[in-house]
């Protein structure tokens, strides 16, 4: 029997391989390789990413679920000297090498070596070096490593001496853990045989022939087939940024590194060195690492008594409850044993909380809840403000006794099984809202408390998508982009998030199949596409995961430097879970931030400290805001079309919060309206069953939250918690094998527990199925509602601190500003510019008076710390006197010439002389302000104050400027350095003629892509360039009062506006909203296609006469593809546009249900025949009454027996009101429309 029979699939494994974790350089997914691996009859398979360790446990789940042994292993990177070495012109060279974890003491050693190449040793990559290896070298085999390994390298080199020093350091260090590694592609038989391999081969044959060390043979796997090699081609395009057509790129073309079947292998080796295949099987046999998953990994929480930490936990939960229920003071509850508060307590409050803790302490989580509250009340002791809960820890009344959450449970139906139940595997999941500002506090005490090396930040992957894939592929490939743009909007948009895959789009999406089936060009970018599709394209840090571990992170995971700065894992966040260890959201939430800044402010102007916890939920000065939508700046409450629904909704209840913000979003909004008519008894309300009354009446019996199925279940089905928490996962994550299991058990129990009909419960199975598509988290909606309730509060009785605090907020977000001013405005408070005497850092109110100044850090080139500074010299010193007072006592080195010409620009010297004077004697103020600065510092003006008056140094009397700024010149300072108007704006004047004219621009959203608008406002800033085709187009940013927009003017267009489009014009735009990328993605940013554009001269503005009705924007977009019809009403439709005022309603056209989906009515005309061109007072007429109809259909005036046609410079909205009109004037013949 030769030894080629002997050697079967089994008896070799794949050592080398690199999947997709080695960033855009392997093509590899984990699942295919151990699909391909069993399918090929191999026991074991390695992964070896590329400096990271990052892919697996990926590999180890899937791998000991498939029946495949996992070889833990790392390709290292090794430094030409030491790892702390940073020298360009020496340490831009590494060295690879291959190591592989033997055991659990070698994953734990793989760890630690990672861990250092990414502290220590990153420079260009993450290096380890000889001192590091050796000491953390038990427990991992060790092979050669490819050809840029150091012994390889010297191999190539043809040296003798330095390859000799390094096998015998290798083997000395490693011992029998060493063996030498040969490739297959430097194999003579290997269809890509490459010289220097075999060069490396046969040496290393030689080596192994004299020393008696093992040899092995890999494969240097960086894509799964020989098929795919195209396709990592394209990869490494992506990742290096080239296309495949450059000559110079990075290419592995030349190379076979695909896992390349065992027989392939056998069929060569087994002929030239059999060893070095049996060896294979050898070292799989030796590796033996077991990962535990599931475990619990919580770090052990500090108790000083004495007690048990279950003991610990009982005893801080019931006194929380007793001073939660206001049963006994917090004082009093400290003193208090469990067994003096429990009969204090109501039944219902010790039947769920004795459930809870059962639950808790069975599951082993009770030092869990201790760390969590630790942190959030430290940090709330510590001034630091939390969100009330997030997500479904709102229903545990343990977590709300203790003070991790600030919502009752008990009060608002919250389920604790919603959160944690004993059919749980996972650990329970606490997200923490914390003001963002002061995020990095908690961390660092969590850091402090467990140990530098036991928290760390976690990392995140982002995969390369459908339609992104599509894209990359069609750049690499040169396709034009044109045509590359037109094929990746064929791609289908992700469906309630979830991706949908090439694979299945190619088949179900008639217009991409098409394409597909006819364009040689998109088959061949689409083919490819599929392949790169779920690659991993990009590496971070989760925005607000942090884990904290028992023990030193890096005995558990490799750990790796983040872009950011702080460590973070390399494993992501759902594996760090199935480790055990304890994961943590900390997210910051800007709006903590402002409810802080306004509390600061309310205890430092009105003396009053307040407690947001302790806010009753039932003022109805809170919630006739809310009726009036006036939530600009309260959170989640605040778009234009949740300001219409609570108008419409009268809220009168925390209740009716929680609903709007689980409804108002895609999915549940269809049903915003039934509950808002079932509120006020428009509509029946209804029940499936009477058994679900219980479940559904707090919401009219519409179904809405994913606690209320869980409650019917419960009551209805006699479901436990745990049972009603699986059909929520079942239900909710569309798992149909579970879903199969469950609905019998719910249809069982509906007939006997609930007495339904067996009709009736499968009716009410269907309808769940559907809500899987939009249900949601009560508990969370409830905790956002109250947030949102507490800035409301503040909005309502505190209103200046609250809307300093928000600017301050948002003062970096001009957008913003310019809306929150607009709001001040409209509740009649005073938004004043900076004053060195009167402004802080921050926004800050003035006194009591319903007054804000505009903080001194939202200035260009100030900056918080010189802001503060200014502000302490002035606590210090007294207000300052004069602007050479000023010069004397600030840091003339901080307060440098750009800071004073930034605050004398945007008005803050304004109080001692004018800006233009300040400018023109500033160089002689910041000379005096030097001297005295000097002198003080020499000592002199110790001296000249003991001489007395006559020796002080006269201030610089400040000279008129022979040319004074104009009043324009000083608004362009404030805009480019404030980022808008303060003291005036340009558009002042035009107040009226817009609101009746024209929409406002902060209304121009997305969610009406496609309709047509006109807006009003300055241009800021134009950009023009020249096409392909040698046309004009002009991208240009268009202002009002409170917001801006981009308008893009086509070449078409740009052909008859070109010459109007100039900073600081006054424009009126019409056009067509679009709110897609050049995939044709639906965007969070609307622009505006440009079809007229017209300056507004100051004599239209001085003849225009107000009309008093307003010009409404669309409430719906429309799309750019004809679907459907458009059901009108009246004598023109305008393509949406509404006008108010009873006298002189304005005819519209109404929408079906799915308006987003119908095209665009085109507008029609209005034909004026005039037969005397000369009749001024018919033309006067004419212009006046088209000002009264504001809209989209153009004004042709028809002159003359001739009939000659003229567009007039304005377009209006032909209904019969205004048809009627213009009839008085120019007779019945003289007006159509069509």
């Amino acid at each position: 029997m030769s030894t080629e029979e002997q050697l079967k699939p089994s008896d070799f494994v794949h050592l080398h391989n690199h999947t997709h974790y080695s960033l855009l350089d392997g093509l590899t997914k984990v699942d295919e390789l151990i699909n391909f691996v069993k399918e090929k009859g191999m026991e074991a398979v390695a992964v070896t990413d590329h400096g990271t360790m990052s892919g697996l446990i990926d590999l180890y789940k899937t791998a000991t679920d498939a029946g495949v042994k996992p070889i833990l292993g790392l390709e290292a990177y090794v430094a030409a000297r030491r790892l702390e070495d940073r020298d360009p012109a020496y340490d831009k060279e590494r060295f690879h090498i291959t190591l592989l974890a033997m055991n659990d003491k070698g994953f734990e050693n793989l760890c630690r070596l990672m861990t250092i190449a990414e502290i220590d040793g990153k420079y260009y990559k993450p290096r380890i070096d000889h001192r590091v290896m050796e000491e953390y070298n038990e427990g991992i085999i060790c092979c050669s490593g490819c050809a840029g390994s150091e012994i390889s390298m010297a191999i190539r080199a043809d040296d003798e001496k330095r390859t000799m020093e390094l096998v015998d350091w290798y083997s000395k260090v490693y011992e029998d853990r060493f063996y030498l590694e040969m490739q297959d592609h430097g194999h003579p038989d290997s269809p890509t045989h490459w010289s220097e391999q075999t060069k490396i081969n046969n040496k290393l044959m030689e080596i192994s022939k004299k020393t008696g060390l093992p040899l092995v043979v890999t494969c240097d796997g960086h894509y799964l087939k020989h098929e795919d090699q195209d396709a990592h081609e394209v990869l490494l395009c992506v990742g290096t940024g080239s296309r495949i057509t450059d000559t110079n790129r990075m290419t592995l073309k030349d190379f076979q590194l695909n896992v390349i079947p065992p027989e392939e292998i056998i069929s060569r080796w087994s002929k030239t060195c059999p060893e070095a295949v049996r060896n294979t099987k050898r070292i799989a046999d030796r590796c033996n690492v077991k990962i535990e998953l599931g475990r619990i990994l919580i770090p052990k929480f500090p108790i000083e008594t004495g007690e048990t930490e279950k003991e610990f936990l009982d005893r801080m939960v019931f006194q929380g409850l007793a001073e939660r229920f206001g049963y006994l003071s917090k004082e009093e509850a400290a003193t208090k044993s469990v067994a003096e508060i429990r009969p204090l307590l109501s039944k219902e409050i010790l039947d769920r909380i004795d459930y809870e803790l059962e639950t808790v302490d069975k599951m082993g989580y009770n030092g869990y809840f201790l760390i969590v509250q630790d942190f959030i009340n430290w940090g709330k002791n510590q001034g630091i403000i939390y969100g009330p809960g997030r997500g479904s820890a709102a229903g545990s009344l343990l977590a709300y006794a203790i003070h991790i959450t600030d919502l009752n449970p008990l009060e608002y139906d919250l389920l604790f099984e919603r959160f944690l139940n004993p059919d749980r595997i996972s650990m329970p999941d606490i997200d923490t809202d914390i003001q963002d500002n002061r995020r990095d506090e908690v961390i660092e005490y969590c850091t402090q408390k467990y140990g530098k090396g036991r928290v760390s930040n976690i990392c995140t992957f982002g995969k390369m998508m459908a339609k992104n894939a599509v894209r990359d592929v069609a750049r690499v490939l040169d396709v034009p982009f044109a045509e590359a743009d037109r094929i990746a909007k064929l791609v289908p948009d992700p469906v309630m998030g979830h991706h949908v895959k090439l694979k299945d789009a190619i088949v179900n999406e008639p217009d991409l199949k098409h394409e597909y089936e006819t364009n040689p060009t998109a088959k061949e970018v689409i083919d490819l596409a599929m392949r790169l599709e779920g690659t991993i394209r990009s590496h971070g840090v989760h925005a607000c995961g942090v884990v904290i571990a028992p023990d030193d992170l890096v005995k558990f995971m490799p750990l790796e430097v983040s872009a950011k700065g702080p460590l973070a894992t390399q494993y992501p966040g759902p594996q760090v879970e199935e480790l055990g260890l304890l994961k943590m959201d900390f997210l910051g939430l800007s709006n903590l931030s402002v409810i802080q800044q306004a509390l600061r402010i309310i205890k430092k102007v009105h003396g009053k400290v307040i407690d947001m916890n302790k806010l009753p939920l039932d003022d109805d000065k809170v919630y006739e805001l809310f009726r009036r939508g006036d939530t600009t700046g309260v959170f989640q409450f605040e778009s234009a079309g949740m300001k219409r629904y609570l108008r419409e909704l009268q809220p009168t209840a925390f209740d009716d919060l929680i609903a709007m913000n689980a409804l108002y979003r895609p999915g549940p909004m269809q049903f915003i309206e039934s509950f808002i008519k079932r509120k006020h008894g428009e509509e029946p309300i209804t029940y499936l069953h009477p058994g679900l009354e219980n479940s559904l009446k707090s919401t009219y019996g519409i179904l809405i939250y994913q606690e209320q199925f869980m409650q019917a279940s419960k009551e209805w089905c006699g479901f436990t918690g745990g049972q009603a928490d699986t059909l929520r996962k079942a239900v909710g994550k569309k798992k149909v094998d579970l879903m199969e299991k469950m609905k019998p058990l719910f249809i069982e129990g509906a007939v006997k527990v609930g007495g339904a009909t067996e009709e009736i419960a499968e009716t009410f199975w269907s309808q769940l199925l559907d809500f899987a598509n939009y249900c949601f988290n009560k508990s969370h909606a409830a905790c956002y509602a109250l947030v949102a309730y507490w800035t409301a509060y503040l909005k309502t009785y505190y209103p200046e601190a609250f809307m300093a605090a928000l600017m301050t907020a948002d003062m970096r977000w001009t957008d913003r500003l310019a809306i929150e001013m607009t709001e001040c405005k409209r509740m009649g408070i005073q938004v004043l510019g900076p004053d060195i005497n009167e402004s802080y850092p921050d926004f800050a109110t003035v006194g009591k008076s319903k007054t804000i100044r505009f903080g001194l850090a939202a200035i260009k080139g100030m900056g918080k710390a010189l802001a503060e500074e200014v502000v302490d010299e002035r606590d210090r010193g007294g207000r300052f006197k004069s602007v050479c007072d000023f010069a004397k006592r600030v840091s003339s080195v901080k307060f440098n010439k750009k800071s004073w010409e930034s605050v004398i620009k945007t008005g803050g010297f304004d109080s001692f002389a004018d800006r233009s004077d300040l400018l023109f004697n500033l160089e002689k103020i910041q000379a005096y302000g030097n001297k005295m600065q000097k002198d003080a510092a020499n000592g002199q003006t110790d001296l000249f104050g003991a001489m007395g008056a006559a020796a002080e140094v006269p201030e610089v009397e400040i000279q008129p400027a022979p040319t004074k700024y104009s009043d324009k010149e000083k608004l362009m300072w404030e805009r480019d350095l404030m980022g808008l108007y303060i003291s005036a704006h340009p558009l002042d004047k035009y107040d009226t003629y817009f609101e009746e004219q024209t929409m406002p621009i902060a209304e121009i959203k997305p969610e009406i892509d496609g309709a047509n608008v006109i807006i009003g406002g300055i241009i800021t800033n134009v950009r023009s360039l020249v096409t392909k085709s040698g046309s004009k187009m002009a991208f240009v940013k268009i202002e009002d009062k409170v917001a801006e927009i981009e308008v893009i003017v086509f070449p078409k267009t740009y052909e008859t506006v070109g010459a109007k489009l100039v900073q600081d014009a006054v424009v009126k735009v019409t056009g067509r909203v679009n709110a897609s990328d050049r995939d044709g993605n639906k965007t969070d940013e609307a622009k505006i296609n440009a079809e007229e554009i017209s300056i507004i001269t100051d004599e239209e503005l001085d003849s225009y006469q107000s009309t008093g009705a307003k010009l409404k924007t669309p409430t719906k977009g429309v799309s750019q593809k004809p679907r459907g019809k458009v059901m009108a009403t009246g004598a023109g439709g305008n393509g949406g546009f509404r006008r108010g005022g009873e006298d002189k309603p304005a005819t519209h056209f109404r929408t079906t249900e799915s308006d987003a989906n119908v095209a665009p009515i085109k507008p029609k005309k209005l034909f004026v025949r005039v037969m005397d061109p000369t009749n001024k007072e018919a033309l006067i007429s004419l212009k006046q009454s088209c000002a009264v109809y504001p809209g989209l259909s153009e004004v042709i005036l028809v002159i003359g027996e001739e009939k000659k046609a003229m567009r007039m410079p304005f377009r209006c909205e032909p209904g019969q009101a205004l048809v009627d009109e213009l009839t008085n004037v120019f007779g019945a013949e003289g007006v159509v429309v069509k």
